[in-house]
């Protein structure tokens, strides 16, 4: 009879709360499946989705920002196991965010040609903040042709990877990479954070603030140091593909005049270079964590400025290079069960106050833009979209299961509190959520960082229900008990 080893229960604590002391790398071992269980299968592969037009607006700031030229192909990359009768894919496409409409379409087209249930099928953003809008609008007709083009080349890394299935084994490893995580959210001295765009002065936090200014207190929260990595060969030990997740919510340093992949698509040209060099089958991807509150810059000690790339350059070697190292240590298994759960929830949409309401509309019809705060038409539009539109929201969340292992699929920019929740408490383990999956639903505070205000927290970047965190968070353990059973 064969001898299993537990799965690791091992979580990490925040980086904040680990400083100074060296951390190991945890690799996972993996669970033992029934005698005569069907092997594993699996394929990878990878569609363009680089633009084909110029110029193309850049989604991820406020202002309009043309580019005329790609620094770096976007692509999708999809991965597909299978299970005895089970199929489930798991796709990372380099792009700012996508909504549920678009991945419903791309899911849909996949699931004609593969016969895999739209339910089995995960699709997610990287959060590149240099790509060209998901959602066209509709008075732009190359805008809708590449929205057109994005969901078509979705749907075909899907398909392709389909295709590809082969015998496989696959293995996991948590390593430990806090150096590059920062949480961006920090508490200030009294009466230096400004007001939010409402002319509202009520948050007790603030986002990105100057880099060692004098006015820093401590940050709001940690970070999640964990870089997940999953890996895939085949049943002769040949690498197939590469799954990381890492809770950084972009590098940037992009020149605004270029699209680029940002970090998410330099780790994957520099793990393919590293682990399967020369070999175009192998697929590497790296899909975005629980970032909504963390990023790149060390705001108590300012790096010396960099050259553009420079940053995303350093970021994703370091962690393509732990990927390599840590593959060499794993325990690859084929005997391992596969199994999909999804669910909708209904969530209450924020509406404006009336005094926001009422400050909103008078923003809008002020012709001198210096007497508002920052960016108050740009909320103002916001706000009035919201009190115009539909009261709930309809989020799909899901739950995926290879062997003992968890993933969690949100559909918002996830806070670290909420990812390193879901690690302690689910019945799966390890456990990782990829954000900006199956839709995008904005920002989402837990209901702490949700009453200390904040970009994050105003009306407009985040737009669901207080207690929005606390019910997914619910939800998705739920979710993973019936993958787990």
């Amino acid at each position: 009879m064969a001898t299993c080893m537990k799965p690791s229960t091992k979580t990490l604590l925040p980086t904040g709360l680990r400083c100074g002391k060296p951390l190991l790398v945890l690799v996972a071992v993996l669970g033992c499946a029934a005698a005569g269980e069907a092997a594993l299968r699996a394929g990878a592969a990878v569609a363009d989705i680089t633009p084909q037009e110029w110029p193309v607006r850049i989604i991820g700031g406020f202002s309009l920002v043309l580019a005329d030229s790609a620094h770096d192909p976007l692509h999708a990359r999809a991965l597909v196991l299978e299970e005895g009768s089970t199929k489930i894919a798991i796709a990372v496409i380099d792009s700012c965010y996508v909504k549920r409409e678009e991945l419903d379409r791309a899911k849909a087209l996949a699931s004609q040609r593969t016969g895999i249930p739209a339910a089995h099928m995960l699709i997610a953003a990287t959060h590149t903040h240099s790509a060209p809008p998901s959602r066209a609008d509709p008075a732009k007709p190359a805008e809708v042709r590449y929205t057109d083009y994005l969901v078509a080349q979705t749907a075909e890394a899907i398909i392709e990877a389909d295709r590809r299935l082969k015998p496989a084994r696959l293995g996991w490893a948590m390593v430990p990479a806090p150096e590059e995580l920062f949480n961006r959210r920090w508490y200030m001295k009294p009466g230096t954070v400004p007001p939010n765009p409402f002319g509202e002065t009520g948050d007790l936090v603030r986002m990105n603030p100057p880099a060692g200014s004098p006015d820093l207190a401590h940050p709001a929260g940690g970070t999640d140091p964990e870089f997940t990595i999953v890996s895939v060969q085949t049943a002769e030990g040949k690498p197939l593909a590469l799954l990381g997740n890492y809770s950084l919510h972009y590098v940037g340093g992009v020149p605004g005049h270029l699209v680029s992949a940002d970090y998410f698509g330099e780790f994957a040209r520099q793990a393919a270079d590293r682990i399967a060099p020369g070999d175009r089958e192998f697929v590497a991807m790296l899909s975005n964590g629980t970032s909504g509150d963390v990023n790149n810059i060390n705001f108590l000690q300012p790096r010396a400025p960099s050259q553009p790339f420079e940053r995303i350059a350093a970021v994703a070697g370091k962690l393509a290079a732990q990927a390599a190292r840590a593959m060499r240590e794993i325990d690859y298994r084929s005997d391992l069960p596969v199994r999909a759960a999804e669910r909708e929830l209904r969530l209450r949409l924020r509406r404006p106050t009336p005094a926001q309401l009422r400050f909103a509309r008078a923003a809008l019809a002020e012709p001198d833009e210096k007497k508002l705060p920052l960016r108050a038409k740009a909320y103002a539009q916001r706000a009035l979209a919201l009190a115009e539109g539909p009261e709930f929201a309809q989020l799909k969340l899901q739950a995926l299961r290879i062997g003992p292992m968890g993933i969690a699929a949100i559909p918002c920019e996830v806070f670290t509190e909420t990812g390193l929740t879901i690690k302690e408490l689910s019945p799966l383990r390890p456990s990782f959520t990829i954000g900006l999956a199956n839709g995008h639903y904005n920002y989402l505070p837990t209901p702490r960082h949700f009453d200390l205000g904040g970009y994050e927290t105003w009306l407009g970047t985040n737009t669901l229900e207080r207690e929005a965190s606390v019910k997914i968070t619910r939800e998705i353990l739920a979710l993973l008990g019936e993958a787990a059973r």
